[in-house]
């Protein structure tokens, strides 16, 4: 993935207004982060627990996501897999939820997808994340084969929400 600015990321997004894209919190470090290994770039707001974003490109545009995810429950604390990298964690996926864009989102209709709750998917296909033991589970698919599906995950999902 290429290198992103603030002012790129925030002009991406797709399912929330400008204002909101303007107040939105963005990482301080953009220039230390792992670009070529990122298919995305995830971040959880740190003064809103309840918030995280991505951005990426699609179609060679830059787009970007407001997500929202509940509280953890006692419930979430058991092994769940997140369906953009397949990646199992024990309490580490949540229900990320994206306010669909324009005129949908507007009438509060949304679609959600279980994700690693700290949205390192790009780390964990290619074994560079800390998972906890024994969380990715015995493949036969190249590094290669588990980022293309990764990437093929995360589009059905922009789909979804920018249908």
């Amino acid at each position: 993935m290429k290198p992103l600015t603030e002012q790129e990321i925030r002009t991406a997004f797709v399912n929330c207004t400008k204002g909101e894209a303007k107040r939105l919190a963005v990482p301080r470090d953009l220039a230390e982060q792992p670009w070529d290994d990122l298919d995305f770039l995830g971040w959880r707001d740190p003064q809103a627990p309840g918030r995280a974003y991505l951005a990426t490109e699609s179609d060679g545009r830059t787009v970007a996501l407001a997500l929202r995810l509940p509280a953890t429950a006692s419930w979430q604390l058991r092994r769940s897999m997140c369906s953009i990298c397949m990646t199992t964690h024990t309490g580490g996926v949540s229900l990320m939820v994206a306010a669909k864009a324009g005129r949908a989102g507007q009438q509060g209709n949304s679609v959600g997808a279980y994700m690693c709750s700290d949205l390192a998917c790009p780390l964990y296909v290619r074994g560079k994340g800390v998972e906890g033991v024994g969380a990715r589970l015995p493949e036969s698919l190249t590094v290669e084969e588990k980022i293309r599906r990764a990437v093929v995950n995360l589009a059905a999902f922009i789909a979804k929400v920018t249908a």
